[in-house]
């Protein structure tokens, strides 16, 4: 078995990961004088308070206080142990590593079950993936995947598999493997018999398509039967489980993530077949809901890593009235959102496979309507501007979008055009907009503040008290000192730190002293296996101190943090005393009076 990562190599490791492209891979980052900004990946936020030093090579939320260096970042935002992130680290410099299975004692977000889950699914789109392209039985889907169009260098990228018509080839692999069939079945892939204790392959006779998250593990799957009778669904998919919602699942986002990062634009589509298709034709930034309604949790992973959108959505009534949805939630959360139209009820794969994908990006990606021009055609479909209701309706559709949306030019233009299309003059038309334009205003119950942009905007916390400073500042001096450490421990107080994840902080960072010898706060926070505690080290880490008068500032602390010690034991003290007076017991009182007497001259002469 693999041994431990020397230090040398983990040190060459994080020298060559500039942190700014490492996490420019996740999420979208905006340069602001020396740093770099962008919205929290671990809290939600509207305006960006994430900040990342290529100075320091750090990163720090001025919102949640989340902050490590590039490899700590990795832990976080995939879950995964130290090891695992200096091995992905590794990979994507050109140093490879064997570092053999993750270390027991580093806990993972991922539940052990939900790992099992994964690895099941992995297992399956393997099986699946080779039925498919080495065996009799996958002949005839896969020469069916090959008519569509697909390539047998998408089919391999993309794992596509074929699912023996068998009830339960599947399951009787899983259960040779050691997997928990009632666990497995938790997952989707199998199913449970009703009323028994037998379980049996959900996905039968169907080509499969694996479905991944954004760190590219498979957790779940689509299913599409060859030929349909009318009596089984096309499509069969994964039911939500623990490892698969599909409200937070965007398709291909793990594949499209550099694509998208390098064209600073996201292409957004209905369904997966549409993005293998767009894919096969050198469409590389491409993504799609997994059969449901954009919600909150997609934009915000779109947001962190652009501000342009195209929205590509079917071509029939239906498709424009997601479009519609898509684009008016994007709107309100302030990106760019162009959508591209697909004429003749077209969808984007029968687009390709009928005229192509060449057609397909300079007829339909490079030529889409902006919003407030999809927003007119949307309103137009259906209305006969012979009719005056149909008029005043479309016009006051039109205008709804233009209030606090457009610019003047914007104004101008869609309003002549309103003029042109209706036959009503400009000069109603603007007046009816000014009305709208006055009706918003009064009825906008607060305005919001200005926001400078070079500066981050940090949530509302408590104000720190005089305690929580000194141990910030007291931590921070221990972080860049060795001596500080040493002085506390020869002291009397061997507890400096009145909180306990302070405490968890210095017994830890004890023991890194012990093995390393000197002060390396970014090494410390990778050795830390809880992401608060990481918190609480880049925060003392980046506190404001002042080298010069250390001896005085630690000095200091620990004299705030001794009194604040006493002020909680007289709390304390006075609590009981009530309680003994109250309970009649007048000679404890008094005695306990005498502690505080005696607690209090121990304050006064600190």
């Amino acid at each position: 078995m693999a041994g431990k990562i020397p230090e040398e190599v983990i040190e060459q490791i994080r020298t060559q990961s500039d942190i700014v492209d490492v996490i420019s891979e996740y999420m979208q980052l905006t340069k602001r004088g020396r740093n770099w900004f962008g919205l929290c990946p671990f809290h939600g936020e509207q305006t960006p308070s994430f900040s990342v030093s290529t100075d320091k090579q750090i990163f720090h939320c001025f919102g949640c206080g989340a902050g490590g260096n590039a490899i700590t970042f990795v832990m976080d935002i995939e879950g995964v142990s130290f090891p695992d992130a200096v091995v992905k680290l590794g990979e994507r410099v050109g140093i490879e590593l064997d570092v053999g299975p993750s270390l027991p004692e580093v806990t993972k977000k991922v539940s052990k079950a939900e790992e099992r889950m994964k690895e099941a699914h992995a297992f399956a789109a393997d099986f699946f993936h080779h039925l498919l392209l080495n065996t009799e039985d996958g002949e005839e889907p896969l020469n069916y995947l090959l008519e569509r169009g697909f390539t047998r260098e998408l089919i391999e990228s993309n794992s596509i598999g074929w699912s023996l018509p068998s009830f339960d080839a599947l399951t009787i692999l899983l259960e040779r493997k050691g997997y928990n069939l009632q666990e497995i079945a938790e997952s989707g892939l199998i199913i449970k018999r009703e009323g028994e204790e037998r379980y049996f392959d959900r996905f039968r006779g169907r080509i499969m398509f694996p479905i991944r998250d954004e760190n590219g593990k498979i957790i779940a799957f689509s299913g599409r039967i060859l030929s349909s009778t009318g009596e089984e669904a096309k499509y069969l998919n994964s039911p939500e489980s623990p490892i698969f919602q599909k409200s937070e699942v965007l398709y291909n986002l793990d594949k499209a993530r550099t694509s998208i990062r390098k064209n600073r634009q996201v292409v957004l589509m209905e369904g997966f077949m549409d993005v293998l298709a767009a894919t096969s034709v050198g469409v590389t930034n491409a993504v799609a809901t997994m059969g449901t309604s954009l919600t909150n949790q997609h934009i915000t992973k779109l947001k962190r890593l652009v501000e342009q959108i195209t929205i590509c959505y079917d071509g029939d009534n239906a498709g424009f009235d997601a479009a519609k949805r898509a684009a008016q939630l994007l709107q309100t959360e302030r990106m760019k959102v162009n959508i591209a139209v697909l004429p003749d009820k077209l969808d984007p794969d029968e687009y390709i496979r009928s005229l192509g994908g060449q057609a397909f990006k300079e007829q339909i990606l490079e030529n889409p309507h902006a919003y407030i021009a999809f927003m007119m055609m949307h309103a137009r479909r259906n209305k006969n501007f012979q009719f005056e209701n149909d008029t005043l309706q479309y016009i006051q559709e039109v205008l709804e979008q233009l209030v606090g949306r457009s610019s003047p030019v914007e104004r101008d233009l869609y309003i002549r055009q309103l003029s042109n299309e209706t036959n009503i003059s400009e000069e109603a038309i603007y007046a009816q907009f000014r009305k709208l334009e006055a009706n918003q205003v009064r009825s906008a119950k607060v305005e919001m503040p200005v926001q400078t942009p070079s500066m981050p905007v940090t949530q509302q916390h408590k104000p720190m008290d005089a305690a929580e400073r000194a141990e910030r500042l007291l931590l921070a001096h221990m972080l860049h000192n060795i001596d500080v450490v040493d002085r506390v421990l020869r002291s009397e107080q061997k507890e400096p730190f009145v909180r306990d994840a302070y405490m968890a902080v210095f017994v830890r960072l004890v023991g890194f002293y012990e093995e390393y010898g000197h002060p390396d706060y970014q090494r410390f926070v990778e050795v830390l296996d809880d992401s608060e505690l990481r918190k609480i080290v880049m925060e003392a880490a980046l506190a404001e101190r002042d080298p010069d008068q250390a001896e005085a500032e630690v000095t200091d602390s620990i004299r705030q943090l001794q009194k604040y010690r006493i002020e909680q034991e007289i709390q304390q003290k006075m609590h009981e005393s009530k309680e003994a007076e109250k309970m009649h017991e007048y000679a404890r009182a008094l005695e306990i009076a005498q502690q505080i007497i005696h607690l209090r001259k121990s304050l006064s002469a600190i």
